[in-house]
């Protein structure tokens, strides 16, 4: 237990050195300038009821923080599929080594299709922590569009953000969110909204 914990320190050491750099070379990309702490990841993981998920869709999984904590959460026999537009911080996830990660490099808004080339079938989950704050307005629109297009019936959107720009994009496309809440206990605090798409 004690060599797993100083294990689990060192990985969150590095991934704070490696999400810095990330954060340096590409601001506009990185919604935080350390990763997420393990209060948010358990929020994350809580509001996403990924228990009995078959597929979940990851964007923006930094240096794979949040990646692990979900993988943890899911089914044996689900699938993760990340979306990362960063190959530096894409290539960091091979590490996890699981079986059920397909990390893919590339655009949230091209969602639809990069599920179809993985042979992936609608998520029943999508977790987003890509910063919609700094983003166009059109670019944005079109990556809710594709979650909210490809979104299983019952399927959850949730975006963790600092600012609340991506409720501002997604009611006008999503309507309300089912749920909003606060992580103190992060650098910097972070906000959650939850969405759900109607049916089974």
């Amino acid at each position: 237990m004690l060599e797993e914990t100083r294990k689990r320190d060192n990985r969150r050491s590095v991934r704070s050195i490696d999400f810095f750099r990330g954060f340096m070379r590409s601001p506009e990309q990185v919604g935080s300038i350390i990763p997420s702490s393990r209060f948010m990841e358990r929020r994350i993981t809580a509001m996403s009821e990924l228990a009995d998920a078959r597929c979940v869709v990851e964007l923006g999984p930094g240096t794979g923080g949040t990646t692990r904590a979900i993988l943890e959460a899911m089914p044996a026999d689900g699938r993760l599929l990340t979306i990362e537009l960063d190959p530096q911080f894409s290539a960091m996830l091979d590490d996890i080594g699981d079986p059920r990660l397909i990390s893919h490099i590339g655009s949230a808004a091209d969602l639809g299709e990069i599920l179809a080339s993985h042979g992936l079938p609608g998520p029943d989950a999508v977790i987003s922590g890509i910063p919609f704050s700094t983003m166009p307005r059109e670019i944005a629109d079109t990556i809710i569009e594709a979650i909210r297009d490809n979104l299983a019936p019952g399927g959850r959107f949730l975006a963790y953000q600092f600012r609340a720009h991506v409720a501002k994009f997604s009611e006008p496309l999503l309507g309300k969110p089912e749920a909003f809440e606060f992580e103190l206990f992060n650098v910097p605090p972070m906000r959650f909204w939850l969405w759900r798409r109607p049916g089974a």
